[in-house]
């Protein structure tokens, strides 16, 4: 016999109905001010870590080649959400998702003062791991940790995760302006100290509003037996030895990084829903909504392939394709944009469009299109907008501006299914495995990241036409056949839109 659930629909401490966060519950406003701080650091480091592995050493960079740069950087990013299966596992059998959360705060400051302090290849490979390794373990937690403020049928869960990925994009705006001016006026590393700043405030605040959590997120749903601690700690030591073979013997390299690490999510994607299946923890309806999720899970990572490519294609595109120069600026005169801040359009658009969408989703209540319509919506539109890049295939000089169109298109998008997702996933999480189900989100995320990474190495301005058309025919061709199959999908989950 396990213990309650750390689950939306574990009993909550009555909450005073004066104290709302927007409407919503009080501890909402703790957790959007933990991510968007977290954010922050997370993409003000993104920012500009591609451009400190392939500028030259003059430059202050590593003079990586850009294409395994590129890799790097998708096979890191889909490390992350990889991690967050661990970090789903741990918060369900160890920690519970309150500290695990907390744990995984401390690890990403750590990751970030590495990157500023430790010189070299060795300074990154360090930052890289103990940032994705925590980032897992928060965005699995913290995702769990919101859900856990709403009962099953309270209709202002979707309208609630609209807001925290508002925060969200607050700090995703915040961090590539301030350590892209850094960093173009001072150097990558002061760059990478101000992020490590970003997460120190906002453990600092996460730890002085910690009380307005409910009590019941602060234990663990399905405790491990103490006598099974030494078989998990030798699989461990295991994988760090299997991992540390790898590279000294070779078979592990930058060059195929991306590709590995593709490999990797997919196995642990197979082997995730084949455990939450086959598992007897599940009556018949949670195993339905399992199933369901399947389609959206392929869906959700032909999505990330694309949007994802920001932080690697679009990266290169904006140093090698834009015209980031600026005349007439005053005290300035003629100024160049630093190419981070294009990463910044994206959480722009979401912070004017996210309460737009609350907004529809809460005035529409239970006449919202199901999910699946979302998700295909959400999967077309990222595909067109990489179409969008094809008028500029050959122009020398593209406006800044037009890059913020295609991050218009992506980001109308990314709101039909990212915080739909994420909203998603805690009304169909089976009672026994609430994290692992969110984690589960997230390795379509991680799937779709590292596969942005491995794609990049296709890419030139050379063959800008094909790279963009098909990419984005394909993902249009994903999202209609989600569409066509919305109504079966909805069957399968049970009651749950």
């Amino acid at each position: 016999m396990t213990s309650a659930p750390s689950s939306p629909t574990a009993p909550r401490a009555p909450e005073d109905a004066s104290k709302t966060f927007f409407g919503q519950p009080r501890g909402l406003a703790n957790l959007f001010s933990v991510e968007l701080w977290e954010r922050f650091s997370f993409y003000g480091m993104q920012g500009i870590v591609l451009l400190y592995m392939y500028f030259e050493v003059a430059e202050g960079g590593l003079a990586i080649s850009r294409a395994v740069a590129a890799g790097i950087v998708g096979a890191y990013g889909g490390s992350v959400y990889l991690f967050s299966v661990l970090g789903g596992w741990v918060a369900d059998r160890l920690l519970g998702p309150e500290r695990t959360m907390l744990g995984s705060g401390v690890l990403i400051m750590a990751g970030h003062t590495s990157l500023a302090l430790l010189p070299g290849a060795w300074g990154l490979a360090t930052g890289l791991i103990l940032i994705a390794v925590g980032s897992g373990g928060l965005k699995a937690t913290i995702t769990n940790l919101v859900g856990a403020l709403y009962a099953r049928g309270d209709t202002r869960r979707d309208a609630g995760f609209s807001i925290f990925y508002m925060g969200i994009n607050i700090g995703g705006l915040l961090g590539p302006l301030l350590t892209g001016l850094v960093f173009q006026r001072f150097g990558f590393h002061l760059g990478f100290g101000l992020a490590a700043v970003g997460m120190a405030i906002g453990l600092a605040q996460y730890l002085w509003a910690r009380r307005s959590l409910p009590e019941h997120v602060h234990r663990v749903p399905d405790p491990l037996p103490r006598e099974h601690y030494p078989r998990y700690l030798g699989l461990a030591g295991l994988a760090v030895v299997v991992v540390v073979v790898a590279v000294l013997t070779g078979l592990l390299t930058a060059e195929n990084l991306s590709s590995v690490v593709v490999g990797a999510i997919v196995v642990a994607a197979v082997v995730l829903f084949v455990v939450l299946l086959t598992s007897r923890h599940l009556d018949g309806d949670e195993r339905s909504r399992v199933w369901s999720f399947i389609p959206m899970f392929v869906a959700s990572t032909a999505f990330w392939a694309l949007f994802q490519q920001q932080f690697t294609v679009i990266t290169i595109y904006s140093d090698t394709r834009l015209d980031r120069v600026v005349e007439g600026v005053p005290l300035l005169g003629t100024w160049e944009v630093p190419i981070p801040w294009v990463q910044s359009f994206n959480p722009v658009f979401i912070i004017l469009l996210a309460p737009v969408f609350a907004a529809l989703w809460q005035r529409l209540g239970d006449r919202q299109p199901a999910a699946p319509v979302k998700f295909g919506l959400g999967t077309v539109l990222m595909g067109a907008a990489f179409l969008v890049f094809l008028p500029m295939v050959g122009v020398e000089g593209v406006p800044v501006l037009w890059v913020a169109l295609v991050m218009l298109v992506a980001t109308a998008g990314e709101l039909m299914l990212s915080p739909v997702g994420l909203s998603l996933t805690t009304k169909l999480a089976p009672k026994a495995f609430p994290v692992l189900m969110i984690a589960l989100f997230y390795l379509s995320v991680a799937l779709g990241t590292a596969l942005s990474g491995f794609l990049a190495a296709f890419y030139s301005e050379e063959n800008e036409a094909a790279y963009f058309g098909i990419l984005g025919a394909v993902t249009i061709g994903v999202g209609v056949l989600l569409l066509v199959l919305s109504r079966p999908i909805t069957r399968l989950m049970r009651g749950v839109r």
